[in-house]
């Protein structure tokens, strides 16, 4: 790899990952208050819960978009939000949130995954997919979209009172 390119993959990562300019996604999820979850105060469009969910949901769609040859693109936007503002599980287990965590964590390690492989070409257009999309526009893409969400929570924790940032 040339110093660019790893200059290039480290900055993906970087971004990706929300460090720098702004909190990062699991950041913004963390320690959030389980009744607090499935709330959308006055004015808010979405609880925490459809935003997790959206996030996750969305991230893996871009995810296997980039990997999987079967591809099918889900139905905007009924496919990409919760049907509900509140996880199903009861508050007690946290069954639901949990997953979904664990669920974007993983999607977002596999991202890094691809990104961190010599072998995988950033600027390569990915065969199944629409002409000119490559696994660098996706990332950057997920990025954005990741971002933008990751500041509705905040200001969402901040209208619940359940941020300390």
């Amino acid at each position: 790899m040339t110093i660019e390119d790893t200059s290039l993959r480290s900055h993906l990562l970087d971004l990706l990952r929300g460090s720098g300019a702004h909190v990062d996604v699991l950041s913004a999820l963390a320690g959030l208050p389980p009744h607090l979850r499935g709330k959308r105060p006055p004015g808010a469009p979405h609880s925490a819960w459809e935003l997790l969910e959206h996030i996750r949901f969305t991230l893996h769609d871009l995810l296997d978009y980039c990997v999987n040859p079967h591809y099918r693109e889900p139905a905007w936007p009924r496919d990409y939000w919760p049907h509900s503002a509140e996880p199903a599980t009861d508050l007690a287990t946290d069954q639901d949130w949990c997953e979904s965590v664990t669920a974007l964590e993983a999607d977002l390690a596999e991202f890094e995954r691809l990104i961190r492989n010599p072998r995988t070409d950033l600027f390569a257009a990915i065969p199944w997919a629409k002409e000119g999309h490559t696994l660098l526009r996706e990332v950057l893409l997920a990025a954005d979209h990741t971002s933008y969400h990751t500041g509705e929570l905040v200001y969402l924790r901040r209208l619940l009172g359940a941020w300390k940032g």
